[in-house]
């Protein structure tokens, strides 16, 4: 099966450390966010992905000039320009060879036309959904599309998507109020379609498959979803790109080394629950408390990195106090002694 994983958006909510670099080939933990997702695919069948690319599409070619991500062959598909989410989904399956069709998989006539089912998924998310089991549903029920869900305790930052008995989409109401959502099941970002939903997005303008084509089909009694529990994270958000570390690092859902064995940490230096990528250094007395220092950064003698980030290349200076979900970004510093809460460095214009 093919995969076509969406990763041409901006990042702006990870800004600075997104300014130059693609969310997606930011590091979590030991290697780039991209390879977590590829490889979670790749262990469920998946055999070829097609990286749907808007923003520096050139820091993923450059990563893997011979076309293997995680051990999978991939292809890169450029928008041309910004397409949104369907209209991205659309360019890169066209480019992958996936053929329009009308027919849903449970009554294609050969092999090939069932193999034309495809998954689509945002590069931003990390989970341990089921794949192969979805895909199975997905052909049980004969369904156009199949999303899966994920329960959160604010929807309101998502598409909400109320279901039926038989898991059939009754609406899809993006980003609702809190107050007014009709349930707390949000779309997770993952979507098993069939060709023929190629031919309900049209060419030549940017078309979002949340609020114009899944609602259109769940209207049509065509869409359906299916709820699942297992570990989910949007990691678009310092908070959450934070967490998401953890999680790999502390049992919740791994136990990989926390500390790179590259980095260097002084003796003196006080590190609870963060995390301390390549080459990076940490001094004397330093305090490093649910934070992440990443590739060949420096934080000084004394300095204290509370629930922050400090990018790659840069510098926290002695006795400097970094809290708040600061970030600070690549190859910047941060003088002796200052007290940064909240703070972006540097900042957006």
């Amino acid at each position: 099966m093919k995969a076509v994983i969406l990763v041409g958006g901006f990042g702006t909510r990870l800004h600075p450390l997104t300014r130059n670099v693609p969310k997606q080939m930011l590091p979590v933990v030991d290697r780039p966010m991209i390879e977590h997702v590829v490889a979670h695919l790749a262990a469920h069948g998946v055999t070829r992905v097609v990286l749907s690319l808007g923003f520096r599409p050139e820091a993923f070619s450059d990563a893997y000039p011979d076309g293997i991500c995680a051990g999978i062959p991939v292809h890169y598909a450029v928008e041309p320009e910004p397409l949104d989410t369907a209209g991205a989904v659309r360019f890169a399956a066209l480019a992958a060879g996936i053929r329009p069709g009308n027919e849903p998989a449970s009554s294609a006539g050969s092999a090939d036309d069932v193999s034309d089912t495809f998954l689509v998924l945002n590069g931003d998310v990390l989970t341990d959904l089921n794949v192969t089991a979805m895909v199975a549903g997905h052909r049980a029920a004969g369904a156009e599309a199949t999303l899966a869900l994920t329960e959160v305790d604010d929807p309101s930052r998502y598409g909400v998507v109320p279901t039926d008995a038989e898991g059939r989409v009754l609406g899809f109401v993006e980003k609702p109020d809190a107050a007014s959502a009709p349930s707390r099941w949000i779309n997770a970002g993952t979507y098993v379609l069939e060709p023929s939903i190629l031919e309900r997005i049209p060419a030549g303008r940017r078309v979002s498959i949340e609020r114009e084509v899944f609602p259109a089909m769940a209207a049509e009694g065509s869409l359906h979803a299916v709820q699942s529990d297992v570990y989910w994270i949007d990691t678009g958000t310092p908070e959450a790109y934070i967490r998401a570390q953890l999680d790999l690092v502390d049992g919740t859902r791994g136990d990989l080394p926390a500390v790179h064995p590259s980095a260097t940490v002084d003796p003196s230096a006080d590190v609870q629950r963060s995390i301390v990528m390549a080459g990076a250094t940490v001094g004397p007395g330093a305090q490093l408390l649910n934070s992440i220092v990443m590739d060949a950064a420096t934080v000084g003698a004394g300095a204290m990195v509370v629930h922050s980030i400090v990018g790659p290349g840069a510098h926290v200076g002695e006795g400097a106090s970094l809290t708040d979900l600061t970030v600070i970004g690549e190859s910047e510093s941060v003088g002796a002694g200052v007290e940064l809460t909240g703070a972006r460095v540097p900042g957006d214009s």
